[in-house]
């Protein structure tokens, strides 16, 4: 397993600076956005000028692009907000192997039209998960094309909401190209055994398991910095050793202030 980091968590909008702060932070990667290169998350278009000035930063400071942020709300209830969505996944597909990563990690989406990380009482309905499906079948077919993965993240306010609605995913889907990114305190509230969950959560989705978020939750509910709240890290990381997991762990939910501290957190617990 190698540590990374969200580049967002360093102020830049140059790969060069970004990619610099993680390493002297002690990460060995990112997961990249590209507003670290000074454009919108998902762009209309990304030039072979900004894929260039990616890769000679990489090889700069001798870091990795672990992933691309890719999120955008696949079950929006507007159909056109979903369609611009399809399309910009397709410019970061494309540009994605030139940046040196296979990986685009995606936000299965919820109905609430302001907010793709807000829950809404419609997210659990048969038609959302059918437009998911149809959004899927989109992307698929852009990964297919461009040789890319797509990692899932199941999210409590997303209509992939927990371990076992992105085991239905994966199954319903029956695709190589879709795996799943698992983020252990996005799996739980305070009011439940977050050792339980998170321990059904590897075992259940151990094999499809492409890289791991490391963020905490403190007793009140809110997210910290890893090793700050309940998540037993040394635990997870045991439990993903056991399911023969070897890909990122990838750190965010933290400040740039912090970084330092919790890659040496993490570095001792790998």
């Amino acid at each position: 397993m190698k540590i990374g980091v969200f580049a967002k968590t360093f102020a830049g909008r140059e790969p060069l600076t970004v990619l610099k702060a993680s390493a002297a932070a002690g990460y060995q990667g990112v997961a990249y956005n590209m507003a670290c290169s000074g454009l919108e998350a998902m762009p209309e278009r990304i030039s072979d000028a900004v894929i260039t000035e990616v890769v000679a930063a990489c090889r700069t400071t001798g870091q990795t692009i672990q992933s691309l942020s890719g999120t955008y709300n696949m079950i929006h209830p507007d159909v056109a907000v979903r369609q611009r969505g399809h399309a910009r996944l397709e410019v970061l597909a494309a540009a994605a192997r030139g940046m040196g990563t296979g990986l685009i990690t995606l936000c299965t989406g919820t109905r609430d039209a302001m907010d793709q990380w807000k829950g809404h009482p419609d997210n659990a309905t048969s038609e959302a998960w059918a437009d998911l499906m149809q959004s899927f079948e989109v992307a698929l077919q852009v990964a297919d094309k461009y040789d890319i993965y797509l990692g899932v993240e199941p999210e409590l306010a997303n209509v992939v909401n927990g371990a076992a609605a992105a085991a239905r995913l994966l199954d319903e889907l029956r695709s190589d190209r879709v795996k799943v990114v698992l983020d252990p305190a996005n799996l739980f509230e305070v009011s439940v055994d977050p050792g339980r969950v998170i321990a059904e959560a590897v075992d259940l989705l151990g094999p499809d398991i492409v890289m791991v978020h490391a963020k905490d939750r403190n007793r009140e509910g809110g997210f910290t910095a890893a090793g700050k709240g309940v998540v037993d890290f040394e635990h997870f990381i045991a439990a993903l050793r056991g399911v023969g997991f070897d890909g990122p762990v990838v750190t965010h939910g933290l400040t740039a202030d912090e970084a330092p501290g919790v890659a040496a957190f993490l570095t001792g617990l790998l």
